[in-house]
């Protein structure tokens, strides 16, 4: 039986092929790292291809914008320009989903990117997004909610306006067409 978490020979260079001509026309978001050893990573980690796939497939564009020197994996975030279209009109999370009586989305955000193989980025990794460019001018984006809001209802998503990145809150079980999330993995 073929394991859910793979993706087909062809789908895979078609991928590889998308992340390298990302990677090397976005220079600024990972200074001093080679695209043959991130490829050589990735070729070696079936799971994490199937995962950067779901996450391009969805539209967020994945690129590498760091390398954890500690594990020695590269870190890949979610940078298309506006939160990914794939990934819009969802609330943030399972509780959330079910506390809604009607007019439910069809998904949560924490869900989504569990079943994808992502994290949500945190507020800390949303402002480091932002370093690298300019990121949902149009858009917001749910980003991982501390424990202590969301246990009062809340969820936490961001934005950047006027140059500035804006941190707002929400009722955890609202959705929006314009909001979705970024994703974050390692590989």
């Amino acid at each position: 039986m073929k394991n859910k978490k793979e993706i087909a020979l062809a789908e895979k260079q078609d991928l590889l092929n998308t992340l390298k001509t990302r990677f090397e026309k976005n220079n600024k978001r990972h200074s001093g790292i080679e695209w043959a050893n991130v490829e050589a990573k990735l070729l070696n980690n079936t799971a994490k291809l199937w995962s950067l796939n779901e996450m391009e497939s969805t539209g967020g564009e994945p690129d590498v914008v760091a390398f954890d020197k500690k594990t020695g994996e590269y870190i890949f975030y979610d940078c298309s320009a506006e939160s990914p279209a794939g990934r819009r009109s969802l609330c943030y999370d399972d509780d959330a989903l079910h506390s809604r009586k009607e007019h439910k989305p069809k998904n949560s955000a924490c869900e989504m990117a569990e079943t994808m193989g992502i994290q949500l980025l945190s507020e800390e990794q949303y402002r480091e997004l932002q370093q690298l460019g300019n990121f949902d001018t149009k858009t917001s984006s749910w980003v991982k909610t501390p424990s202590a809001i969301r246990e009062l209802g809340g969820a936490i998503f961001c934005d950047c306006r006027y140059n500035t990145v804006f941190v707002y809150h929400n009722g955890a079980e609202s959705y929006y067409a314009a909001r979705g999330f970024r994703g974050w993995l390692k590989v």
